[in-house]
């Protein structure tokens, strides 16, 4: 498949390593989405389920030093009618679920603000890094809506339903230490040096064997959906799938003969 990377509102780059970085480029108006982002992000995301084999780790992360993503462009939703907000958030609907679908793992970038929809994008991911100066709020119920791109459903899998009640019904912002405490984020670094740690991560994710990675992603994913045994036994399936690869193999063979392995995604 040819990836398409001619996007307007985002770039996307996927390197030698197969490791990708998608960059919300909007940074004039603090990376917050107008409809077309919004499109661009749907139809992006959509392609690594299409070919998951294009890439072994994603990173998404915002251009500039301030805002990761404000959420929806409300300058471009002045006025907007019921049924164009309607059909916009079906957009956002499908955005969310092309980056919760991936097959690959995505890692958060946290560069700055990640306010309601940017922090919906944040939790959609796999997991996520902040920049020691990163904020986090979902401000919906403060603007007559709630959030509508997974909040509700992915805050209380990362902090406990009690934590995340405080967080939507009072819409306050947190600090990237308050995201770490509370578990929504996995590591906070100095803003500088965010990039360099989120790619050593993806690399390491990427030098693993890459059907591995995404049966262990899809496996882990059931754990907060379905109950113990009957995760177990799809975790079962998702491990056979694994034992007919040329990559377990190459794994056990690379092992015994003390090199590093060269996976191939088979």
């Amino acid at each position: 498949m040819t990836l398409k990377t001619d996007f307007e509102t985002i770039k996307l780059a996927v390197g030698a390593d197969k490791v990708g970085v998608v960059t919300l480029n909007r940074p004039e108006a603090m990376n917050s989405m107008n409809t077309l982002m919004m499109r661009e992000l749907r139809d992006c995301f959509m392609q690594f389920y299409v070919d998951p084999t294009v890439a072994t780790c994603l990173v998404i992360t915002g251009a500039g030093e301030k805002g990761f993503c404000t959420g929806a462009d409300l300058k471009e939703r002045t006025g907007m009618s019921d049924e164009t907000w309607r059909q916009q958030h079906a957009i956002v609907e499908q955005m969310v679920r092309a980056i919760m679908d991936c097959p690959i793992p995505i890692i958060a970038a946290i560069n700055g603000y990640a306010y309601a929809g940017g922090m919906e994008i944040a939790l959609a991911c796999d997991f996520v890094y902040a920049a020691e100066h990163a904020r986090f709020a979902l401000t919906e119920v403060t603007l007559g809506i709630i959030p509508g791109a997974a909040g509700t459903q992915n805050l209380p899998r990362a902090v406990g339903v009690r934590r995340a009640k405080e967080i939507i019904l009072t819409g306050t912002p947190f600090s990237a230490a308050d995201a770490l405490g509370w578990g929504m984020v996995n590591k906070v670094v100095p803003g500088p040096k965010l990039m360099d740690e989120v790619m050593a991560t993806a690399a390491k994710i990427g030098a693993n064997a890459p059907i591995s990675v995404r049966q262990a992603k899809k496996s882990l994913d059931k754990a907060t959906e379905l109950d113990r045994s009957s995760g177990y036994a799809f975790e079962i399936e998702a491990y056979n799938r694994t034992v007919v690869t040329e990559d377990r193999q190459e794994g056990i063979n690379a092992f015994n003969e003390k090199r590093k392995p060269n996976y191939k995604g088979r």
